[in-house]
């Protein structure tokens, strides 16, 4: 506790190898807040920025906390093809609104090896026009592969953008069957 009796907010992180390149884990007292693509020592350090800003307490590396080692070994499960499904406390707190209901909607609606096009996931949350306001749900997803919105893509058969970069999309489409496996 602080000295005014509340208690301070903890985040731990961890990078994980995996086969679409090191991903950032952090986590809170409430569950998994973030995950980070790509997370060389460049993007590592940024993203610990951004979230010591936002959660306003700095991050401390911990891959043996209590808070990851269920996240780690989730992750690192799904990357080996043993798990299909995340169980995992999340954090909700870097997002909101109608971002954080679509994020919700996905996590919950669209399983393991299966797609759902931009505006089908609009329509389930209400919003059937919304098709370019779930794109930006999307991009703002602080808990991709966890929260899978590599499983959105366009109605007329397209990949869609991904915030991860095109090939880590197709990858994990791969990894799921969804694509078949890239051949180099």
């Amino acid at each position: 506790m602080d000295s005014h009796g509340q208690y301070e907010q903890r985040v731990v992180w961890a990078v994980v190898g995996t086969g679409i390149g090191p991903l950032l884990l952090a986590a809170t007292r409430d569950g998994l807040v973030n995950v980070v693509f790509h997370a060389t020592d460049k993007v590592r350090d940024q993203a610990l920025e951004r979230l010591a800003a936002r959660l306003g307490t700095e991050p401390v590396e911990a891959p043996g906390s209590p808070l990851l080692t269920e996240a780690i070994r989730q992750v690192e499960a799904y990357f080996a093809g043993r798990r299909q499904d995340f169980e995992l406390p999340l954090d909700w707190s870097l997002i909101s609104g109608f971002n954080r209901q679509v994020l919700r909607e996905l996590a919950a609606g669209v399983p393991y090896g299966t797609v759902v096009g931009y505006g089908d996931l609009a329509g389930r949350v209400g919003q059937p026009g919304a098709a370019q306001a779930v794109g930006m749900a999307m991009g703002a997803n602080p808990l991709p592969v966890v929260v899978p919105c590599h499983r959105v893509v366009e109605s007329d058969g397209g990949i869609g953008g991904f915030g991860g970069g095109l090939e880590t999309k197709r990858k994990l489409l791969a990894l799921e069957g969804v694509l078949p496996e890239p051949l180099f």
